[in-house]
């Protein structure tokens, strides 16, 4: 690569930045007589760690949301700021997941459509026209694949953002029940420090097997952090976001099975 030149990686993210995120796609789903649109979107489909989250989300036209644009173009801080008006604005949203064993035994793209699934089932009301991220569920509701859509769509990008938020939260919670490899830090992903702590203190029973950095480890037993404190027990409502079930505040409640809880008993 000539001195100067901006590696590939760089050029996507600085190409992604410049589309427009915009309520176009919901406009011309509306102008088709189609009258809730919800945008889906998965968060974590390349972490080494945890389930993959998927977002859903139906916007309030009456309430439009500044500043949405694909997750991964904003700051934490403002990830949580957009995250508390979606949650306090949308006609519906959703966040639900599908763990790690579950990608194991499906693969991460079929992981991935079928947290995305649960997340739709748990909009209330349901929409009847999807705009989905990059890919097609398998549903009788109407809808279209977008590439790039959480880039294009503010629909879309409500949903990536309730997703990463919601796993970036449960990584915390993660972090403390496994403090040695550093999921405060990197949430998860392939980073050095996290292959490292693979190294050196082996596999957790919820990382993703299948994932070659993960299988090469698979000999090695996880081991725990002498003098590990574990979180306190949490509540419905509070409970990190690391399950199964389907968490819909718009519905009027919130329901969570917590495999994070499950994985803090059976550490002790």
């Amino acid at each position: 690569m000539a001195q100067g030149a901006a590696s590939p990686g760089t050029r996507k993210i600085t190409s992604l930045a410049l589309l427009r995120c915009t309520n176009r796609p919901e406009r011309k789903a509306l102008k088709l007589g189609f009258g809730r649109v919800a945008g889906l979107d998965e968060a974590g489909r390349g972490c080494l760690f945890g389930p993959v989250y998927a977002g859903a989300v139906i916007l309030n036209p009456d309430r439009p949301i500044r500043g949405l644009r694909d997750s991964k173009q904003l700051a934490p801080e403002r990830r949580q700021e957009l995250a508390e008006k979606i949650r306090a604005s949308a006609l519906a949203w959703a966040v639900a997941w599908a763990d790690n064993t579950e990608i194991d035994r499906l693969n991460i793209y079929q992981a991935s459509r079928l947290a995305m699934r649960r997340a739709l089932d748990g909009l209330s009301p349901s929409p009847d026209y999807l705009l989905v991220d990059a890919l097609r569920l398998d549903t009788t509701i109407a809808q279209k694949a977008l590439i790039h859509g959480d880039a294009l769509s503010r629909s879309i990008a409500a949903a990536s953002i309730l997703a990463k938020v919601a796993r970036d939260e449960s990584m915390l919670d993660w972090d403390r029940l496994y403090p040695q490899y550093g999921f405060l830090h990197h949430k998860g992903y392939g980073t050095p420090e996290h292959l490292h702590a693979l190294a050196e203190h082996g596999v957790t029973p919820h990382h993703r097997f299948s994932f070659e950095p993960v299988s090469r480890q698979m000999a090695v037993p996880a081991t725990e952090t002498p003098g590990q404190q574990l979180p306190p027990a949490t509540t419905p409502g509070q409970a990190p976001s690391c399950g199964l079930s389907i968490k819909n505040e718009a519905a009027g409640g919130s329901g969570q099975l917590s495999l994070f809880e499950e994985a803090a008993a059976a550490w002790t």
